[in-house]
């Protein structure tokens, strides 16, 4: 199914784009390491320009193919996944022989033998290289940098797990509501995205009303209100919602 509107970063970036791009939109915190890393909405989208200049150069995606997404909540997966809508391709949260590429951590390369194509990503703070990959097999960190940081953005095919654009769009306004979460919140989640509800509801739902994410993980209890405090959080999520 092909949508005729705007692809669903389009829908998701542009208005905090235009509001404030310089902001906070993503705060990335490992509490295992220590690590705190920021995106504005401006670095955000230009990370993700350059993975949807990745998946239209390098891989020959056209709008309608569909890619698999194997990773944690993570600043990068972020980038792959507004990347991958703004290429206009189908993002799906679980192996599927099917997809035309995959997006996947080291360890789980082995779960989309099959798919022709597979991009490996650290997931470490910084975002740096994965060494010593299977032949075959690309490093996002090398190969996404050489890639332009504008996008010039195609009409939307299917968006996620079979939603397109406009019924995603509904289900994160409808989280956002049910969650009280309004343009102004710093949002704090420590739950993943592996499932496409918790993806709506602990990342869609704060973008696309324009908050602002703070999302820990290996999240230590004990540092818990040091957080809140510091990154002034108003609204922290459940960590089993779904």
């Amino acid at each position: 199914m092909r949508e005729l509107g705007p692809t669903l970063t389009d829908a998701l970036l542009e208005p905090i784009l235009d509001r404030d791009p310089a902001g906070p939109r993503i705060t990335y915190y490992d509490d295992a390491t220590g690590a705190r890393v920021e995106l504005s909405a401006l670095t955000l989208a230009n990370w993700a320009a350059k993975t949807a200049n990745l998946l239209r150069d390098e891989f020959a995606l056209t709008p309608g193919a569909r890619v698999v997404v194997l990773l944690r909540a993570h600043w990068q997966t972020a980038a792959v996944l507004l990347g991958a809508w703004w290429a206009g391709v189908e993002v799906v949260l679980e192996a599927d022989p099917d997809a035309e590429l995959a997006f996947v951590t080291a360890d789980r390369i082995d779960d989309v033998d099959g798919v022709p194509e597979v991009v490996a990503l650290s997931l470490d703070p910084m975002g740096g290289s994965v060494h010593d990959l299977p032949v075959g097999v690309t490093d996002y960190a090398s190969a996404v940098r050489v890639h332009g940081d504008q996008f010039a953005a195609r009409n939307a095919g299917l968006a996620l797990a079979g939603m397109g654009v406009s019924e995603v769009l509904a289900a994160a306004r409808a989280s956002a509501e049910a969650q009280g979460v309004s343009a102004s919140d710093r949002v704090l989640s420590t739950g993943e995205w592996d499932t496409a509800s918790a993806l709506v509801d602990r990342w869609l739902a704060v973008l696309v009303v324009g908050a602002s994410l703070v999302q820990v993980v290996n999240a230590d209890p004990a540092r818990r209100d040091h957080v809140v405090q510091s990154e002034r959080v108003t609204v922290q999520l459940r960590s089993g919602a779904q």
